[in-house]
């Protein structure tokens, strides 16, 4: 029993995250075993280095390399050049080996820093990269249950970020996830759908009454939904609090989230890094890296979500699908590739278009889509004299809307444009007719 604490006493929960990302690289990450793994048969993506096979010898990925050098770049982190990878050691079904390949002493990136307007700012203590495990798959056979394993994940790239304890709130988790999900598909390393497990989420929940650390942290492991994770940061820090108020001590544990329930539930005993027996990977080289590598990698580096926004913003798309376009970095280049092709274009008709019309989809190579734009163009062209005659029409059959106008309504004019589009059959660049609306009512 430890010391009961007062209701009153203010209590500040303290939160820290591990994400994992799985990288979207063609191969695996220490053999040439195609890295897809879901919705494929079960085993079939597999080679002795994955499955584990004795004598069997890895090789390292160099795009995955590169792409966990990019995030660390984009989250400000420091760049190691000197990296090498480690054994971590742990019994499990779905890790053949009995050991994972990963990074334990000299990470590729470490001490970043992660800011935005009115959050607070977040220590990224590290990003290492590892294989992924094999996955289970519990189900009943013959009427038996029984636990498969596929190891058609087993040995995928796998990005590992970890952050300070800097998050007192789920609405901060999230928010900070949510910007690390744009960031990861901004760079194209990948598509971080959670649903498919490629981006899978942990937090380190504690709650303290003083302004130090606990001497202890619950982790929260393997969660696939912003949803979910804020439901169980909410639930583990209620429970905490509660057991903290009862003067009951709480056990350093790792705890799932049971959604029928609302709640937290334990799993297990939470490891230290003792447990895992680490040591240096006796088959792998350590890495080391130029200056001048990491520089051109950095110079190369597209400019941020936020970034590229303003950008879509100043050549006129809406904020609306900039915002959107910007999450899926196949149509953002899609949009680039209309704009080298045609500067002159129109990119918040293109932006609202792919938007809304999916004309990436149809019109693969963007050149379909603008000689498309023109051909359409041609055959809603109007004569002037047959535009004047509309305007005229409309402005002789509306003459209050002309009189609200020149009392300073000047959104009129869409009500007027609609008019005009009714008589000519939708004919008529909207641009032009509402300029010649202007002129005439001034």
């Amino acid at each position: 029993m430890v010391k009961r604490v007062n209701m009153k006493t203010k209590l500040r929960p303290v939160i820290g995250l591990e994400v994992h990302i799985e990288q979207n690289t063609k191969t695996k990450m220490f053999c040439g075993c195609p890295a897809i793994h879901y919705a494929v048969p079960a085993n079939t993506h597999t080679c002795p280095v994955c499955l584990g096979l004795p004598g069997a010898l890895p090789k390292a990925n160099k795009l995955a390399v590169e792409n966990i050098l990019k995030l660390g770049l984009a989250l400000g982190c420091k760049i190691n050049l000197y990296s090498k990878f480690d054994r971590k050691h742990y019994f499990y079904p779905d890790l053949p080996k009995g050991y994972q390949i990963t990074q334990y002493e000299a990470p590729f990136c470490s001490a970043g820093r992660w800011e935005a307007p009115d959050s607070p700012s977040v220590n990224i203590t590290r990003i290492h990269l590892e294989e992924d495990t094999g996955k289970l798959i519990h189900k009943t056979v013959g009427g038996q249950k029984l636990s498969l394993v596929d190891f058609n994940r087993s040995g995928v790239p796998l990005i590992e970020l970890v952050t300070g304890p800097d998050f007192e709130t789920s609405e901060q988790v999230t928010a900070f996830l949510k910007e690390i999900r744009k960031i990861v598909r901004h760079l194209g390393i990948s598509t971080a759908d959670m649903d498919k497990g490629s981006m899978r989420l942990e937090a380190n929940v504690s709650v303290s009454t003083t302004k130090k650390l606990p001497d202890y942290k619950v982790e929260l492991k393997n969660i696939n939904s912003f949803k979910f994770l804020a439901k169980a940061v909410d639930s583990e820090i209620a429970r905490q609090t509660k057991l903290i108020h009862e003067g009951k001590r709480i056990a350093q544990e790792t705890r799932g989230f049971d959604e029928a329930a609302g709640g937290t539930l334990s799993q297990r005993t939470k490891e230290e890094a003792k447990d895992y027996r680490y040591f240096p990977e006796p088959d792998l080289p350590p890495i080391r890296l130029s200056q001048e590598y990491v520089t051109g990698l950095k110079t190369n580096l597209p400019k941020s979500p936020s970034e590229t926004i303003h950008e879509l913003a100043s050549w006129g798309v809406s904020w609306q699908a900039a915002t959107i376009i910007v999450k899926d970095r196949a149509r953002l280049n899609y949009l680039y590739d209309v704009r080298s092709i045609d500067n002159s274009v129109d990119l918040k008709s293109i932006a609202n278009l792919i938007v809304n019309k999916n004309v990436d989809k149809k019109y693969k190579d963007p050149n379909d889509l603008l000689a498309s734009i023109v051909k359409s163009a041609g055959n809603l062209s109007l004569e002037a004299k047959q535009m004047t005659k509309f305007i005229n029409e409309v402005l002789i059959e509306n003459p209050k809307a002309a009189e609200d106008f020149r009392l300073g309504k000047t959104n009129v004019v869409g009500f007027l444009l609609g008019k005009f589009m009714q008589k000519s059959a939708g004919r008529g660049d909207p641009k032009e007719v509402s300029k010649r609306f202007f002129d005439r009512l001034k």
